[in-house]
């Protein structure tokens, strides 16, 4: 089973980063197929810990070729700091490859972004303002960057000019600012032109010879199923395509190449950003649960939203992405309560939802409906096998499991690389 997906199933930063990091020893290439640097993740290996942003987790295993797939948009600036943090740590990173249809983050669209959400007011979406959002835009509009346009100063000058027109004009006329040259933003991303050169490629050709060749290759989603352009809770998503469909239009292959669908899900729900959240805690117990599960994002240090597990939406993720597996992260981060509210439907103005209302307003409105189950107090962080577990953590499991529409197949249960059971194997 060369191919294998793998996709947040809640609102991102359910750990894809240590699943990713879980398959390496078992996986050739590892593809980051969507988003940018606003979907950062950490990953613990030993006593060393890993914030990566743009980069591909896989790039922490010797031996797998971490890829940027087209459907990434890039800022230079931050893949070569990232590139130049990892080296001075000891890590070889030549192995990176870049697919040369992936879309460039320009210094104008980090200046919109954060212009135009202070402009949006109270309709702010809460993006991160790193450009991410105007770059999948000016995609869409066929007046983006590419990262081959580098190597032709020519047509890099006429496609900044074709895009700072407008822009110039919405800068200085509608937000007051000033406006910028094509010249310092040609000069500014031809410094990076022969740096980044080594490293582009045809990936969707690499890619599908790996899999001609029975390699392993995972596909690694930026953000999760309820961010997806299509398919999330929006306005209030990301821009680009996060769920397991993203996978072949963000890499150039094809969706029956595409063996596995593994689903990312913690044991709560965390959520940053605006946006409706139906699980949501405002109380002491949502102050407990951001500490104890150090919920501040890895790209932006926001202290996340934070409730319990919702069933419907994990149900929901599953049917979207086609899940086969899940893997269930922060297991331990529930220890040591009485007993733990699970989301199994919702209420809507008194009518029950087992499933996600189709209109937004409903959705906005929905009530979570509760079931609780029995906590337990023992340390799980040394706990490798499911038995090792106690009872009441394997019947919480198991109720997930059984709410959720597919198989746990891992269970975290603390944040090194080792600490997992694995019920099933991801790769067979």
């Amino acid at each position: 089973m060369p191919g294998i997906v793998i996709v947040g199933v809640q609102w991102g930063d359910e750990g894809k980063g240590k699943a990713t990091d879980l398959l390496g020893e078992r996986t050739d290439w590892v593809v980051k197929f969507n988003g940018g640097n606003n979907a950062g993740h950490t990953v613990v290996i030993g006593d060393e810990k890993y914030a990566l942003h743009l980069l591909p987790s896989g790039i922490l295993s010797p031996g797998v070729t971490p890829v940027i797939g087209n459907g990434v948009v890039v800022d230079l600036e931050v893949l070569f700091a990232e590139l130049e943090a990892l080296n001075a740590r000891g890590l070889d990173t030549s192995r990176l490859k870049i697919s040369a249809n992936a879309h460039i983050i320009t210094q104008y669209h980090r200046t919109l972004d954060k212009v135009t959400e202070r402009f949006l007011g109270k309709r702010q979406i809460g993006t991160t303002g790193r450009g991410i959002g105007p770059a999948y835009a000016d995609k869409i509009n066929r007046v983006g960057i590419r990262v081959q346009d580098l190597f032709d100063e020519n047509i890099l000058r006429q496609k900044v000019e074709g895009a700072l027109d407008q822009k110039n004009h919405l800068l200085v006329k509608v937000f007051n600012r000033r406006s910028i040259t094509v010249d310092e933003v040609v000069e500014d991303l031809l410094a990076y032109a022969e740096r980044v050169r080594p490293m582009v490629a045809d990936t969707s050709l690499l890619l599908n010879e790996a899999l001609d060749a029975g390699d392993v290759v995972v596909f690694e989603g930026g953000q999760a199923t309820m961010l997806d352009v299509d398919h999330g809770t929006y306005p209030f998503v990301t821009s680009s395509s996060a769920t397991a469909g993203g996978a072949s239009t963000g890499s150039g292959v094809g969706p029956n190449r595409l063996d596995r669908i593994v689903g990312i899900v913690k044991a709560y729900t965390t959520r940053v950003g605006s946006g409706p959240f139906p699980t949501e805690l405002f109380d002491e117990s949502g102050d407990w649960l951001r500490s104890r599960g150090f919920e501040f994002g890895t790209t932006t240090g926001r202290p996340r939203r934070v409730g319990w597990y919702d069933a419907p939406i994990t149900r929901y993720a599953t049917r979207i992405n086609g899940i086969t597996d899940l893997v269930l992260t922060k297991l331990d981060i529930l220890g040591g309560l009485e007993q733990i509210p699970v989301c199994v439907a919702y209420d809507v103005d008194g009518v029950r939802y087992d499933d996600l209302p189709v209109n937004q307003t409903d959705f906005h409105h929905a009530k979570p409906i509760h079931e609780y189950y029995p906590g337990w107090s023992e340390d799980i962080s040394t706990a490798r096998t499911f038995d090792d577990l106690p009872q009441n953590a394997q019947d919480y499991v198991l109720a997930l499991e059984k709410m959720s529409g597919t198989r746990i197949s891992v269970i975290g249960v603390g944040p090194a690389r080792d600490q997992v059971i694995v019920r099933h194997n991801l790769v067979d």
